[in-house]
């Protein structure tokens, strides 16, 4: 036998047969597990708008890399030739929350797990995932409520009457370490920024600053978002 016929035999010809059945087993497995991820973001989302394009994603991600992964192991050459054609996909739509991309990750994962036909392992791997990922979601919350937990990292900037200025230090030394990233004048107000981490009860603190007479504004600026007090 030729070098020919045993490239021939063994690659070209060797093409595993994937049955209905298992085809629409591994949708309908991949769609169960991405509604349950979808779930859990929405249990676990801290954001201001849900956006629902991308939940739907999550539902499609694995449905849909779990039919190429199929497709994959039904044929060493269409293998390749996938690979090759998705190498050169490139997605320009820029994902800006750090946990949105671990949930896409986790999707696509599901969904390679299914196509590969271990349906237990993916079964159990995401429920397992799920729950722990409420949990410490959970937990965050619980310190955060309680005051045990030692804050996340903000940036604060109070506008002031410069004759206040006495009476703003006083207040800003009640809070936690701080570090002053930047003071400017403008006319009679001053810009006065600064980075600490605080807990629930620290915007208490906050509250009595803005309270004092003569402080125009304080705003407090965070990764997850802003306030305005």
């Amino acid at each position: 036998m030729s070098f020919n016929d045993i490239i021939k035999n063994k690659f070209i010809e060797e093409v595993t047969d994937v049955s209905v059945s298992e085809i629409f087993t591994a949708v309908l497995l991949a769609c169960v597990l991405g509604v349950f991820i979808v779930l859990i973001y929405k249990i676990t989302f801290t954001g201001v708008v849900f956006n629902r394009n991308f939940a739907l994603g999550l539902v499609l991600l694995p449905m849909i890399t779990s039919l190429v992964v199929l497709c994959i192991s039904s044929n060493i050459v269409l293998s390749l030739g996938m690979v090759g054609a998705l190498s050169i996909v490139r997605f320009r739509t820029a994902v800006k929350e750090v946990m949105d991309t671990v949930f896409m990750f986790w999707a696509i994962t599901a969904g390679i797990v299914v196509g590969a036909g271990f349906t237990i392992v993916a079964i159990i791997a995401t429920v397992v995932i799920g729950l722990l990922f409420v949990l410490i979601s959970w937990a965050g919350n619980f310190l955060d409520k309680t005051g045990l937990s030692t804050g996340g990292g903000y940036l604060v900037v109070i506008l002031y009457d410069y004759r206040a200025a006495d009476e703003v230090l006083r207040g800003i030394n009640s809070l936690p370490k701080y570090k002053i990233k930047s003071k400017s004048l403008s006319g009679r107000l001053e810009e006065l920024v600064l980075e600490l981490k605080m807990s629930e009860k620290d915007f208490e603190t906050l509250r009595k600053i803005k309270g004092i007479k003569g402080v125009e504004e304080v705003n407090t600026v965070s990764h997850s978002g802003s306030t305005i007090l």
